[in-house]
C-alpha cells in the first residue's frame, strides 16, 4: 500500500514539475514532512516565487532545498504564533499590526514590505518610503526618468530574512528573456519624432454600455444571460455540424437513443474543486427545463472547467446519469478581415507603399503592453513605471497600452490610506484626494513622456483592482480621464475592450483569468494539448469569452496580497451584463490577457496571444512586452479576388518580453 501511495506521488511531481530525479526526491521528501499533495506544493511554490520576487523557477537541488528551508520556517513561526497567542489575553492578540511594538506587525501578515518607523515622539507609525518632493524635482535631466530617492533605493530585509531587491539594483534590466517570431527584425526608431500619429485607434467595443449601475443585479436578469448562451451555441453547434433539431436532445431525459446534448459544465457541489466524479451538465430552460444531470466520462479525454459551454453526444440511458461518447467541436469565430482598399491606405501611412518596402524595421509600428501593478510594495515612487515611459521615449513608440491596476487596492500602502505626496502649492495637504495623488505619481510621467513623443497613442484599460475607478463590478467603466489629469494623447477604455490599431483587432482584459482557469481546470484522459501556457488561451478562444469561468474561483486561492489581510479582490463579476465580455463578429488578431502564470507570447488558432507579465512584482521588477508590427504586404492572388483580406497579424508581428 505503502508503495502504491509512493508511486501515485511521484506520478504527481512528474505532473506538476517534471522534475530532475534528484529533485524529485527532495520534494517527495517536502510531502512526507508536511503532508501535503504535490498539488498543494506546487501551490506553495508558485506563491513562494510570486512573494519572493524570485527571476528564475527552474528547479535545481539547491533551489528546492532553500525552499524547504522556507517552507519549516514558515511552520515553526506559525507554531510560535499559536503558542503565544494561547499565552496573551484576547485584545492584545488581535492587536493591529499598526499598534505592534518595535518589531514590526504582530503576525507578520505584512511579510516585511511595510516598514515601521519611530517618529519623534517615540510611537510607531507607517509612512510611505517615497519622498516624492525629491523624487520627482531632482530628475530634470529628463522628464521620465526613475526617480531616485535615497530611502526608497535602500536594500529591505523581510522577517523570513529575505532581502528585497531595489529598483536601482535590479538584475539584467533591459534583458530579453522570450521572443516570438525572431527572424523578424527590431524596430528602429526614427532620428526626429513623427509629425503626427501612425496609429489609428477604433473601438470595436460599444463603451457606453458599460456604464451601467453595478450592484443591482436582478436574479432573473442573471438567469436569463446564463441560459441564452446554452441556446446560442447549440445554434451554433447545429449550423456548423449540419445537424437536424431532431439530432438534439435533452440529456436529463432517459432514453434509448442517442442524442447531442448542449450545457454547461459545473459540479454537484458548491464546495471543492471540480472533478471528473462530481462533474454535471448543466442545461437550458428551453432544453432541459434547468436541471443537472451528471456525467459519466469513460470513453471521454477533454479538458473541463465550471462554466464550460459543451455539445455532448451520449445516452441516458437509466435517467441517473448521461454517457458521453464524443465531445463536438465548436466552431471558431473567423479571423478578422479587412478590404483590400483599408489596408493599402493604412500602409500609405506607415510610408511603406511609397517605395514598396515592407520589410524595413523603420516602417513598423512600435506598441509596448505594460501590466500593473507599477510599483513594488514597499515604496509609491512608481520607479518601474518611469522607467517605461524612459523606453518609450528613446523608442519612439507609436502606442503605449497600460494595463491596470494603474492605483492599485492591494498595495500595501495604498490601502493603508498613509500615503505622502509631493509638494505642490496648488493642493492643500489636508485637502488631498486620491484623485490628486493618482495626478502627481501616475499622471506626471505620462504627460513628460506625450510632451516628448506628441505622435504616440496612450491606451489605459482599469482592472477591478483600480481604486480610481467607482465601477467595482466585471465587466467595467473605464477610468475618469479628464478628472486624473492625464494627457489628451491618452484614451480611456472599458475593461475588456476590443479596439482596433489600425488594421490589427486586439482583445484586452485586466482580469486574470488564466490564473483563475489553471486552477479550476479538469483534464480527463490525455489533453489535446499538454503545453499549460497554450492550453488555457485556447479556452477563451473556443469559447468566445473573455471570462468563461463560471462561477469565478475562491478569492481566498489566489496569490496572497501585500495587505494586512492578504486576500486578493477576485473577479467581482456582474453576471446580468456578462453579455459585455463576448467575442461577437471576429477572431481577434491579438489577445493581451495579463496574469499571474509566467509571460509568454503564443500564435494560438492563428490568434497572437500576450501575457507581458506584471511591470513590477511585489519585491521585484517585472517584465513588459515591446511588439514590432509590419505593414500588410497584399500578394497579387489577393489583389485580384479584390475581397477581404485575412490581417495574419501573427507572420508579421515581433514579440519581446522584456525585463524592466
Amino acid at each position: 500500500m505503502h508503495s502504491k501511495n509512493k508511486t501515485s506521488v511521484g506520478d504527481e511531481l512528474d505532473e506538476y514539475f517534471v522534475p530532475h530525479p534528484e529533485v524529485k526526491i527532495e520534494l517527495e521528501s517536502i510531502c512526507r514532512l508536511h503532508s501535503i499533495s504535490p498539488e498543494e506544493l506546487f501551490y506553495k511554490w508558485e506563491s513562494y516565487n510570486m512573494k519572493m520576487g524570485q527571476e528564475q523557477t527552474t528547479l535545481d537541488v539547491p533551489t528546492v532545498r532553500v525552499f524547504k528551508k522556507e517552507l519549516q520556517e514558515i511552520v515553526e513561526r506559525e507554531a510560535r504564533t499559536k503558542s503565544h497567542m494561547r499565552s496573551v489575553d484576547k485584545r492584545g492578540a488581535y492587536a493591529t499590526p499598526r499598534n505592534a511594538a518595535k518589531g514590526g506587525d504582530v503576525f507578520g501578515m505584512l511579510d516585511g514590505v511595510t516598514p515601521l518607523q519611530q517618529s519623534a515622539s517615540g510611537g510607531n507609525k507607517r509612512k510611505s518610503n517615497f519622498e516624492t518632493p525629491s523624487a520627482l524635482k531632482s530628475s530634470k535631466a529628463h522628464p521620465t526618468s526613475s526617480p531616485s530617492d535615497g530611502r526608497s533605493l535602500t536594500s529591505r530585509t523581510d522577517p523570513n530574512g529575505q532581502q528585497s531587491v531595489t529598483f536601482a539594483e535590479r538584475q539584467n534590466p533591459g534583458q530579453i528573456i522570450e521572443t516570438l517570431n525572431g527572424h523578424l527584425g527590431v524596430h528602429e526608431p526614427p532620428i526626429a519624432p513623427h509629425p503626427e500619429p501612425r496609429v489609428k485607434l477604433t473601438a470595436n467595443t460599444d463603451l457606453k454600455k458599460f456604464r451601467y449601475r453595478p450592484m443591482a443585479m436582478h436574479l432573473s436578469e442573471a438567469s436569463e444571460v446564463l441560459d441564452d448562451r446554452i441556446d446560442e451555441f447549440q445554434s451554433l453547434i447545429q449550423a456548423h455540424h449540419g445537424l437536424d433539431d431532431s439530432a438534439f436532445g435533452n440529456a436529463a431525459a432517459q432514453a434509448t437513443n442517442e442524442v447531442i446534448a448542449v450545457g454547461r459544465i459545473a459540479s454537484d457541489s458548491p464546495e471543492g474543486k471540480l472533478n471528473a466524479a462530481s462533474m454535471v451538465l448543466e442545461t437550458s430552460r428551453r432544453t432541459g427545463a434547468g436541471i443537472r444531470i451528471p456525467l459519466k466520462l469513460e470513453s471521454i479525454a477533454h479538458e473541463f472547467f465550471p462554466g464550460q459551454i459543451v455539445a455532448v453526444r451520449g445516452i441516458n440511458a437509466s435517467g441517473e446519469y448521461f454517457s458521453a461518447n464524443e465531445i463536438l467541436d465548436i466552431p471558431l469565430l473567423a479571423p478578422a478581415a479587412s478590404h483590400m482598399s483599408t489596408l493599402e491606405t493604412l500602409n500609405e501611412r506607415l510610408g511603406a507603399a511609397k517605395d514598396g518596402d515592407f520589410s524595413a524595421p523603420s516602417k513598423a509600428l512600435n506598441v509596448i503592453v505594460a501590466s500593473g501593478p507599477y510599483t513594488a510594495d514597499d515604496n509609491l515612487a512608481f520607479e518601474p513605471l518611469h522607467a517605461l515611459c524612459q523606453k518609450a521615449e528613446e523608442t519612439s513608440v507609436d502606442m503605449l497600452i497600460l494595463i491596470g491596476p494603474l492605483f492599485d487596492t492591494e498595495h500595501p500602502l495604498l490601502a493603508s490610506g498613509d500615503i505622502d505626496l509631493p509638494d505642490d502649492h496648488s493642493i492643500e495637504p489636508d485637502r488631498a484626494t486620491l484623485a490628486d495623488a493618482f495626478r502627481m505619481l501616475i499622471a506626471k510621467p505620462l504627460q513628460a513622456l506625450a510632451q516628448a513623443v506628441p505622435s504616440i497613442t496612450i491606451v489605459c484599460i482599469p482592472s477591478a483592482r483600480d481604486l480610481m475607478n467607482k465601477h467595482v463590478s466585471w465587466p467595467q467603466d473605464n477610468l475618469p480621464g479628464k478628472k486624473l489629469g492625464l494627457p489628451k494623447q491618452a484614451k480611456m477604455v472599458s475593461n475588456p475592450v476590443t479596439i482596433s490599431i489600425n488594421e490589427i483587432v486586439v482583445a484586452i482584459s485586466a482580469q486574470d483569468i488564466l490564473y483563475e482557469l489553471r486552477r479550476e481546470e479538469v483534464l480527463v484522459g490525455k489533453p489535446k494539448e499538454s503545453n499549460l501556457l497554450a492550453r488555457l488561451p485556447r479556452h477563451l478562444i473556443q469559447q468566445r469569452h473573455f471570462f468563461p469561468l463560471y462561477p469565478p474561483g475562491d478569492r481566498t486561492l489566489l496569490p496572497k496580497t501585500g495587505t494586512e489581510e492578504g486576500v486578493a479582490t477576485g473577479t467581482p463579476i456582474d453576471v446580468s451584463y456578462l453579455k459585455l465580455g463576448e467575442w461577437l463578429e471576429a477572431r481577434p488578431d491579438m489577445l493581451i490577457q495579463p496574469s499571474a502564470l509566467p509571460q509568454f507570447a503564443k500564435v494560438i488558432e492563428n490568434v497572437l496571444v500576450i501575457n507581458p507579465g506584471p511591470l513590477s512584482k511585489r519585491k521585484a521588477a517585472g517584465t513588459y512586452a515591446q511588439l514590432t508590427v509590419y505593414p500588410r504586404k497584399l500578394t497579387d492572388e489577393e489583389r485580384n479576388r479584390g475581397a477581404l483580406v485575412g490581417h495574419k497579424l501573427f507572420e508579421r508581428a515581433r514579440v519581446d518580453v522584456v525585463r524592466i
